[in-house]
């Protein structure tokens, strides 16, 4: 008896022994029209084992590469597309650079930095006194995530240095709210959601 651990390494498991099996025969065919029907054969194979991922873009270019790479690229048809090169296949992904923002306090991320100093540039004085008040609240939700408690002054302070000096809102008696009051709304807002699915 054979076990599968005594038998020649598939290149590509996902396909199986059987589909290996056929594409260590196509190789054996001399006759080259013959050798490409037999390659057409399996290529519909493969293609039938994985039908929901037809819609991916080039399913079929993939396919003929993991073709050629079942058969170590030793296959000599005429691909009806460019296939992978050997030395590709084990080429390093060339690494990528991730984006380092400038951050004075990553705890609020870029985004609520931005609106800050977008909260500079609102002219209109009620409604720049709404955003301000819209930003701050966000921002104390931010810190509340690092940190189980924050006073309102604190985050204030930090809108303050956020702004360079062009939003000061330091010592007011302004009362954001509390995070489990907004914890209880986002709830309620849920809730009410899953009710109206529900009624669908």
């Amino acid at each position: 008896m054979e076990y599968n651990t005594q038998l020649k390494k598939l290149a590509l498991p996902e396909y199986g022994r059987n589909i290996q099996n056929m594409v260590d025969y196509c190789l054996t065919i001399s006759d080259r029209n013959e050798r490409k029907r037999c390659a057409n054969t399996i290529i519909t194979i493969m293609g039938n084992m994985f039908p929901h991922l037809r819609d991916v873009n080039d399913f079929k270019h993939i396919l003929w590469d993991h073709l050629a790479i079942m058969s170590n690229f030793e296959l000599d048809i005429d691909y009806p597309y460019e296939i992978l090169k050997k030395e590709d296949l084990y080429l390093k992904p060339v690494k990528i650079e991730y984006s380092r923002p400038d951050m004075q306090y990553r705890h609020y991320g870029k985004t609520l930095e931005k609106m800050v100093q977008l909260a500079t540039t609102v002219e209109d004085p009620k409604e720049k006194e709404q955003f301000i008040l819209l930003v701050a609240t966000h921002m104390k939700k931010s810190y509340i995530q690092w940190n189980k408690e924050v006073d309102d002054q604190k985050i204030f302070i930090d809108m303050y240095e956020l702004s360079k000096g062009k939003i000061d809102i330091r010592g007011s008696e302004i009362k954001l709210p509390e995070m489990k009051d907004l914890g209880q709304r986002n709830n309620n807002n849920n809730t009410g959601k899953k009710n109206q699915q529900k009624k669908k």
